[in-house]
């Protein structure tokens, strides 16, 4: 069951990236393992667009550091997780 959560914890995640990719890079390019800019290419502004909506995806606040820590889509995930571990 837990595996299931995290795999729809990732679609989730996966919508979210895939509306700021820019034309280069396909939505296929997306991975757990992606760097959001070096392999998506994805710029500052647009991450700063991510985090705001996975703040509202997922019902969870973002801090600073939390932003900072969150280089790859398992990051990201790792982090949301925690979060709602968190408010659990």
């Amino acid at each position: 069951m837990e595996l299931l959560m995290d795999e729809s914890r990732y679609e989730k995640l996966r919508e979210i990236i895939k509306i700021y990719l820019p034309e280069d890079v396909s939505v296929d390019a997306i991975s757990s393992e992606s760097h959001f800019i070096n392999e998506l290419n994805i710029n500052s502004a647009n991450l700063v667009d991510i985090v705001l909506d996975v703040e509202d995806a997922f019902d969870i606040i973002l801090e600073n550091e939390d932003m900072d820590q969150m280089q790859t889509v398992s990051d990201a995930l790792q982090i949301i997780e925690t979060k709602i571990s968190d408010k659990a």
